[in-house]
């Protein structure tokens, strides 16, 4: 049986505010990406990181910075799906709790995610008023 692949996109960041910065390509976040992965590999699922710079997100709240970062995961049918609309709202403003928890549920309940298509706004308890 070949392993279900998932990709994590991290869109450039191009921060109007000092508020929400947060490394994506240190070394702590490299730990935690392969102890991500290394959790999910057990259940025959292949998790790798991009890096896009082509595309840059204005980080003026968390909900940008949710935006920013996007799953994307071929066998249940979402090309690219930004953390924001996977998870709804965020409870605690971690980012490294709220890109688990989208991983989670879309490796693994992928069918209680609403299509793109509901164009549904969600707010991300960031304070910016969505």
């Amino acid at each position: 049986m070949a392993a279900k692949k998932m990709v994590v996109t991290f869109y450039r960041q191009n921060h109007i505010r000092p508020d929400w910065r947060v490394d994506f390509s240190g070394h702590g976040f490299d730990l935690y990406f392969v102890e991500l992965a290394d959790d999910l590999a057990r259940f025959g699922i292949e998790l790798s990181v991009v890096h896009n710079h082509d595309i840059t997100i204005d980080i003026n709240s968390y909900a940008d910075l949710l935006n920013a970062v996007r799953i994307s995961s071929p066998a249940d049918g979402f090309a690219s799906i930004c953390v924001g609309h996977v998870i709804g709202k965020s409870p605690n403003l971690d980012i490294y709790e709220d890109i688990k928890r989208a991983i989670n549920r879309l490796a693994f309940a992928p069918e209680t995610i609403a299509p793109d298509e509901e164009h549904r706004r969600v707010c991300h308890n960031c304070g910016c008023g969505c």
